[in-house]
C-alpha cells in the first residue's frame, strides 16, 4: 500500500498496531482494537476518529455565495459567519456529484468540505462553472487535519481543553467558532456523523499529532478510545446518513435517497434544478428506506431486494426484483441485520412483502422508519 496517500497521523497509527485498509486512495484505519468495541465506545462514552483524508476548498471572492448558491441544492443565502449546512451537488441530470459540508467563515468566504474520494472530482466540477462569478475556489486539503471527538462524554472530554471563554455546550448543530484545543488554533464545529453528540476539529496539518495524543489522554478516564472507519460505517448506517458511493451517486439523485429538505427549489436556480423538478412532478421512480431482518443474516450492500408477494421472474423463476440494498451490516447496538435500500416506489405503494437475497437465500424483511438508532436525549 506504499502507493496510497496518508494523512498526518499515519506514524502513530503504525506504532498503535492499527488494522489499515485502502480507502478511496488512502491508508486509513479500519479499527484499532475491535469494530464492535468502537462502535460501543461511541454509543455509550466516546470515540476519537482521524478523518483528515476528507477534502477542504476554500471559496472567496465577492460572489462566493452566489456562485455556492448556482452549484448547490440547499440554500446558502440561509448561512453567516459561524454556521454551516449540509448539502448535495449534483449533475446538470440531477445525479449526484458529491454531498458536501459549506462553512460561512465570514462574509464572502467559505470553507467547502467534501468527501475523500472525490476531491480532484469535486475541485474540477466546480472549477468549471467559476467563470461567470468573481470568485476563486482552493483546495486547501493538504493544509488540513481533521479530527472527530464522538459519543455522550464528549463535551465533558473536550471543554477543559479548549478556551476558557468557550462553552461547548452551547454550540448547537451546525453551528462553530474558532478556539484553542490544546494550545493549537482551530475551527470546531457540531456536524456529527455517528447519532451521537460530539465535534469535529479542524486544525493545522502540522499539529495533528499533539492534538491527537493530547485528547486521547486527556480523555483516557473518561473512556475515550481511538477509532477507525468500521466503526465510523456502522455507527453512521445505524444513524441512516449516507455515505457517498452508495447512497449517493451520480446514477442516484438526492430525490430517490430521501435528501428532499435539502432540495430547495423556490430559492431559484442551480444545476440540476430542471431535472430534479421534472423528477418530483413525475413522481420518484424508486426510493431509499430502511429494512430491517426477520431472520438472522448480514445484509450488504448491492444485494438484490426481492418481491415476496408471490410474483416471480419468468426467465428464472426466481422473486422479482425490486430494488437493491446501498449499505447493510449487522447492527451493535439494535442485534440485527439492517440495510438501506433503494426499492421501487409502486410496490412501496402497494406495501407487498419483501426480502433481501443473501448470496442466494432470501431473508425476509420488513421497512422500518429511519434512522435505525435514534440516541436519548
Amino acid at each position: 500500500m506504499s502507493s496510497l496517500k496518508r494523512t498526518a497521523l499515519y506514524p502513530l497509527y503504525a506504532r498503535s498496531g492499527a488494522k489499515m485498509v485502502d480507502f478511496s486512495g488512502w491508508e486509513m484505519p479500519v479499527q484499532f482494537d475491535s469494530i464492535l468495541r468502537e462502535h460501543e465506545a461511541v454509543r455509550t462514552r466516546a470515540g476519537l476518529f482521524d478523518v483528515s483524508h476528507m477534502g477542504e476548498f476554500e471559496v472567496i471572492g465577492r460572489e462566493a455565495g452566489l456562485f455556492l448558491q448556482s452549484m448547490l441544492t440547499n440554500d446558502v443565502s440561509r448561512l453567516v459567519p459561524g454556521r454551516a449546512l449540509y448539502s448535495p451537488m449534483v449533475y446538470p441530470n440531477g445525479g449526484t456529484v458529491d454531498d458536501l459540508l459549506v462553512y460561512c467563515l465570514k462574509e464572502n468566504h467559505y470553507l467547502v468540505v467534501v468527501n475523500a474520494a472525490n476531491i480532484q472530482k469535486d475541485f474540477d466540477w466546480l472549477h468549471a462553472y467559476t467563470g461567470k462569478y468573481q470568485v476563486f475556489v482552493r483546495d486547501r486539503s493538504d493544509e488540513y487535519a481533521l479530527l472527530a471527538v464522538q459519543g455522550p462524554r464528549s463535551e465533558s472530554i473536550l471543554q477543559p481543553l479548549v478556551d476558557r471563554e468557550v462553552s461547548l455546550a452551547a454550540l448547537r448543530p451546525f453551528r462553530f467558532q474558532y478556539t484553542s484545543v490544546a494550545g493549537v488554533r482551530v475551527l470546531i464545529s457540531c456536524t456529527g456523523y455517528t447519532g451521537e453528540d460530539g465535534f469535529e476539529i479542524y486544525a493545522p496539518a502540522e499539529h495533528a499529532g499533539v492534538l491527537w495524543q493530547r485528547i486521547l489522554a486527556d480523555g483516557q478516564e473518561l473512556g475515550l478510545v481511538p477509532c477507525g472507519l468500521g466503526a465510523r460505517d456502522t455507527l453512521r448506517l445505524e444513524a441512516a446518513l449516507p455515505l457517498y458511493g452508495h447512497e449517493l451517486t451520480a446514477d442516484i439523485t438526492p430525490l430517490q435517497a430521501g435528501l428532499d429538505r435539502f432540495v430547495k427549489f423556490d430559492k431559484g436556480d442551480f444545476v440540476g434544478r430542471e431535472a430534479l423538478w421534472q423528477e418530483r412532478q413525475l413522481g420518484v421512480p424508486r426510493r431509499l428506506v430502511g429494512l430491517t431482518l426477520l431472520e438472522r443474516g448480514i445484509p450488504r450492500a448491492h444485494q438484490p431486494v426481492v418481491s415476496l408477494a408471490g410474483k416471480r421472474d419468468a426467465d428464472n423463476d426466481r422473486p422479482e426484483v425490486i430494488g437493491m440494498t446501498t449499505s447493510g451490516t449487522m447492527s451493535p447496538t439494535l442485534k440485527q441485520g439492517i440495510a438501506l435500500a433503494l426499492v421501487d416506489t409502486g410496490y412501496l405503494s402497494r406495501g407487498g412483502a419483501m426480502g433481501v437475497d443473501i448470496r442466494g437465500r432470501v431473508a425476509p424483511a420488513k421497512v422500518v422508519e429511519l434512522p435505525f438508532y435514534r440516541r436519548q436525549r
